[in-house]
């Protein structure tokens, strides 16, 4: 892949994460921080790319006319639909945004629709759905009465979490992105579920909000990733188990969903008694825990990476 396509990814990345026109100034900030992030040592300036697309100095038929390959814009389009989807099913604004992109990528309207149907059921699907089967095995049905919560399976259905994702971020699907935040989303259900409460998606959406995880902020820094890194690339178009250069993408979400999943722990375990600032102040301090600990984990994340069936995953997070 070329400087000026990788570019172009990207700017219709950052155009589908401002497409609704309803971010706040916060989710704002978080994609400026992931556009500055990524452009170290990617040779491509890319919070000057974040500046022309806000200011729309780049547009959509500029960007689409970089991707000469049909792979390039099938995946262009599955990107776009990716980050639109991130934070729920995509609005009328995104609708008409996706529709235009489709018409000016020449894609077949079936084609669109299939990737967009497969992506709205999983952005519709509740927290409450199950986990898959590997994070959430199935337990005899008991009429004892119920136990006092098990913090060490707790611990153990967080570490697995972060390890999964942590694999999901070297493959080369972008599909494997998708299932991040679902599966992220679902963790912190179950924790809350776990200490007596029920929580819906908005509730879960603000508490990732509050400790400082957007989700199109964190769509877009795990496609960027993939795609700086050159795994996109490499296995463009195709769905081969090769492990690309994605070793930093991996250690974010991994770390990402370890602190999520301790700090709803902490949250919700003691009686949801943390403010803002307290939780951000936690959330933090565990992420740099979990980059440590992502180290020691990495034969595990790499074992997983070579045996995931992304296609499974999808299918049981779509339910």
């Amino acid at each position: 892949m070329q400087p000026e396509q990788t570019r172009a990814l990207l700017a219709l990345c950052l155009m589908a994460a401002f497409a609704d026109q309803r971010k706040d100034d916060k989710e704002r900030e978080q994609i400026k921080r992931v556009a500055a992030s990524l452009g170290e040592g990617s040779g491509i300036d890319l919070l000057a790319l974040y500046q022309d697309v806000l200011l729309k100095r780049i547009t959509l038929e500029n960007a689409v006319g970089a991707l000469d390959a049909r792979e390039l814009r099938h995946l262009a389009y599955e990107m776009a639909v990716g980050v639109c989807d991130a934070d729920g099913v995509h609005d009328a604004q995104e609708t008409a945004f996706l529709e235009k992109l489709r018409a000016s990528l020449d894609l077949p309207p079936q084609q669109a629709a299939t990737i967009l149907d497969d992506a709205d059921r999983l952005a519709a699907a509740p927290p409450s759905a199950p986990l898959p089967a590997e994070l959430d095995p199935p337990r005899p049905s008991t009429a004892a009465a119920k136990p006092a919560v098990d913090t060490a399976e707790l611990d153990k259905r967080i570490l697995n979490a972060a390890i999964l994702n942590g694999a999901l971020e070297l493959l080369p699907q972008s599909l494997a992105s998708m299932a991040i935040i679902p599966l992220q989303t679902r963790l912190v259900y179950r924790i809350g579920q776990a200490y007596g409460y029920s929580l819906d998606k908005g509730h879960i959406t603000d508490f990732l909000a509050t400790v400082g995880v957007g989700l199109t902020s964190q769509y877009v820094e795990q496609f960027g990733r993939k795609l700086v890194g050159g795994l996109l690339g490499k296995v463009l178009g195709k769905t081969g188990r090769a492990i690309g250069s994605a070793a930093t993408g991996s250690a974010f979400s991994f770390a990402t969903t370890y602190a999520l999943g301790q700090v709803a722990k902490h949250y919700y375990g003691g009686g949801r008694k943390l403010d803002g600032s307290a939780l951000k102040t936690s959330f933090n301090d565990l992420l740099g825990q979990a980059r440590g600990l992502q180290q020691r984990y990495t034969p595990e994340i790499e074992q997983r990476a070579r045996t995931l069936d992304v296609s499974k995953l999808m299918a049981e997070l779509k339910v």
